[in-house]
């Protein structure tokens, strides 16, 4: 299992959860963004920088989850494709997207945003709160815990 995380929106809290879990369990963390950003000196950390464009670093990410992997992202087209593929998708507020849910997901993501394109004014997402940051942790300990049972057998 390798973690791949849609780095460019994904808030600091959630990196450095995921930088200290890559040491924990010794897993391989791997961030893709479309600019150069700090991460600390790991052996389990590394940085991707994809060229600038729409959706660069989800197209990179799609291309290189293989299914045993976890893919940390809050863009439900990546998520969407990543699912496909037999991975494992969570977006940062702990939401685990799976092969039941993506299609309503994915059916709300696009009304929401013809409604933008109207002019419709849609809000956007609640700030990330402490709350967010404890689901996403539980949710992580739960496909940590299953990949190390799974792992040992």
């Amino acid at each position: 299992m390798k973690i791949w995380v849609d780095a460019d929106a994904c808030p600091t809290e959630i990196k450095d959860l995921l930088f200290r879990s890559a040491a924990r369990v010794s897993i391989q963390v791997t961030l893709v963004a479309n600019q150069r950003m700090r991460i600390p000196r790991s052996e389990f950390v590394d940085l991707v920088v994809v060229t600038t464009g729409a959706d660069m670093a989800d197209h990179y990410i799609a291309e290189q989850a293989d299914p045993s992997d976890l893919v940390v992202t809050g863009d439900i087209p990546l998520a969407a494709r990543v699912v496909e593929k037999g991975a494992t998708a969570i977006d940062p507020r702990g939401d685990l997207f799976t092969e039941q849910n993506i299609g309503e997901r994915l059916a709300t993501r696009d009304l929401m945003d013809q409604l933008r394109n109207s002019g419709v004014e849609t809000g956007g997402p609640a700030s990330f709160q402490t709350k967010d940051k404890q689901a996403f942790a539980n949710q992580l300990d739960r496909i940590l815990t299953k990949w190390q049972r799974d792992k040992s057998r």
